[in-house]
């Protein structure tokens, strides 16, 4: 049933993001969370933190035959296949990709797929990828099509009212980016950034709550993907864009003449109401269907086993491995 779906929904998939925005209000970051631990940056870590990822536990030996969903054995995981450094889409199984379901001859990639792969390791799934767009994922989910959403999601109480989220397994912290040769480019608070022609990706907190933030901000339409964002900033259509780090240092990875404006920690962060408000924007979490707690459990144990710092080092390994924008 969930392939015959699969085939349903390919005419679907358009590989757009509207992308990340918050986090559980029951869920906060770790001590060492990349907002505390990740200076005022212009370049990503050229090489992986030395961090110790501990191997996936192995319970195997757990009966989760009657976990709805995965009664088959069969994990199947939505993502747009188009948002790196989370997820994305190549031409072979190079690095660990996964086929893609619903497109043949295509291959899943990212650090959602790494993510995913680690649980069905702990439990002796096979994961299988359904490459959907953004708005399609949570429709899919409570369908059954899915079993669940890896998207680089936000865990925001709108969204937690529709379905279940286990994690978070990221903490995004929230920067901005700009052009080595931008006026921008030194910039040390969002107040520095007054009058800019800026942007970010449509129905994002980025777009709709950060940018306003900046003084007399000079907002443009919003982008519809992740790509078309930082090609607006790479054209010279705007001189400044907003999103969350990882996409951040994707983009500078793959094009040196970008640089990242890392506020937070400092009172030139952007600002929320609640420090609940500020971890809905950087807690990222796994959609189920709402009430499929056994799932969840299953997942919340795998992903429990690592911390902030192991999963930046996670993110690096994606980051070294995404192809070109």
């Amino acid at each position: 049933m969930k392939r015959i779906s699969c085939l349903l929904l390919a005419a679907l998939t358009a590989f757009s993001l509207t992308a990340c925005g918050g986090g559980s209000t029951e869920s906060t970051p770790p001590e060492t969370s990349p907002a505390e631990t990740t200076p005022a940056a212009t370049t990503p870590a050229e090489t992986t933190p030395a961090v110790s990822v501990p191997p996936v536990e192995d319970l195997t030996g757990v009966d989760t035959s009657a976990i709805p969903g995965v009664e088959d054995g069969v994990l199947t995981v939505g993502m747009e296949c188009a948002y790196a450094p989370y997820n994305w889409t190549q031409m072979d199984d190079s690095n660990g990709a996964v086929p893609i379901v619903n497109n043949p001859g295509s291959y899943a990639n990212g650090y959602d797929v790494m993510m995913a792969q680690r649980i069905c390791d702990a439990y002796g799934w096979e994961l299988e990828v359904m490459a959907l767009e953004w708005g399609g994922l949570t429709p899919a989910l409570q369908s059954g099509t899915i079993d669940v959403a890896i998207a680089g999601k936000s865990m925001t109480a709108e969204r937690m009212a529709e379905v279940d989220m286990a994690g978070p397994y990221y903490y995004a912290t929230i920067v901005c980016v700009t052009t080595k040769d931008s006026a921008y480019a030194s910039a040390t608070s969002i107040a520095d950034l007054a009058g800019g022609l800026c942007t970010s990706q449509s129905g994002t907190i980025w777009y709709d709550t950060c940018l306003p933030q900046i003084p007399d901000a000079q907002i443009q339409a919003p982008a519809d993907t992740a790509p078309a964002m930082i090609m607006a900033l790479q054209s010279g259509t705007v001189d400044f864009i907003c999103t969350d780090l990882p996409t951040a240092s994707g983009a500078v990875a793959k094009d040196d003449n970008l640089v990242i404006l890392n506020f937070s920690g400092t009172d030139g962060d952007f600002q929320f109401a609640t420090e609940e408000e500020r971890a809905e924007n950087v807690n990222i979490g796994m959609s189920v269907q709402k009430g499929n707690t056994q799932l969840l459990d299953a997942m919340n144990t795998v992903l429990s086993a690592l911390n902030g710092d192991q999963f930046n080092a996670l993110m690096d390994q994606a980051i070294a491995v995404q192809p070109e924008i």
